[in-house]
């Protein structure tokens, strides 16, 4: 299986986290620094998931999975994003933007191979 995923995750301990397991799970990763960035990559070729750090500011986390969500090529991408478990303000307006999967850091680390596998329900 072929699988590409698109991340935009700033936080470099995350970033490392994820392009380890990717790489041992063999799943294509690519990092974008802007959401524009990650917008046009997926423009270009569809990603099998987008991973988002959605307390990122500069990347604007829910203006990008609400432009992902809208645009009919890219819509049924999952969207996975993760957060501070604390943030229930962001967990809720993440769900209303389209994210399709919302988890606390710790979750979404300890879940990262079935996420990058495409293994969530």
């Amino acid at each position: 299986m072929n699988r590409r995923v698109l991340a935009a995750v700033p936080d470099l301990f995350f970033a490392s986290k994820i392009r380890g397991t990717a790489q041992a799970l063999n799943v294509s990763i690519e990092f974008s620094r802007t959401g524009q960035a990650l917008f046009d990559a997926a423009k270009l070729e569809v990603p099998s998931l987008v991973v988002l750090d959605l307390e990122a500011e500069a990347i604007d986390p829910l203006a990008l999975v609400a432009r992902l969500k809208e645009d009919e090529q890219l819509r049924g991408v999952p969207v996975v994003g993760f957060l501070s478990h604390v943030r229930t303000d962001l967990l809720q307006s993440a769900r209303a933007a389209g994210t399709d999967h919302v988890l606390a850091r710790s979750a979404f680390t300890s879940r990262l191979p079935d996420i990058l596998l495409g293994k969530l329900p």
